[in-house]
């Protein structure tokens, strides 16, 4: 079951919602700033991600710049940036999904319709 973390006053979660339901995917929704990913569930994506940390930061959002954390970044470990977006949901790229075996994070069209469509439809 394709799990989703997003926001309810997020235009793009909206967006991925609406999309995820037209195509009849079933999906399962979390409140991102309530209940957060795992560190499990961000380490997870950090590998779908290729490692690319920075992938995984809400990088226009307020949290994101009060705490000044593009200035940070690059001196943080893996480990240190996981543990500040599992201590604050509002840090992490939204909506962040995760699959049995797949994961991404943002919603663009073309990206989830390979990733969700073409794939099920190629198995």
């Amino acid at each position: 079951m394709l799990k989703l973390y997003g926001h309810s006053g997020c235009g793009t979660c909206k967006k991925a919602i609406r999309w995820l339901n037209d195509h009849q995917i079933p999906f399962e929704e979390h409140p991102i700033r309530q209940t957060p990913p795992s560190r499990a569930e961000l380490e997870r994506m950090l590998c779908h991600m290729e490692g690319k940390v920075r992938k995984l930061f809400n990088t226009s959002g307020q949290a994101y710049r009060a705490q000044g954390i593009k200035d940070r970044l690059p001196d943080l470990s893996a480990a240190e940036a996981l543990d500040l977006l599992a201590a604050d949901g509002n840090l992490i790229k939204r909506p962040f999904v995760l699959t049995e075996d797949d994961g991404f994070v943002g919603f663009q069209e073309d990206h989830w319709r390979r990733r969700l469509l073409e794939t099920k439809l190629g198995s």
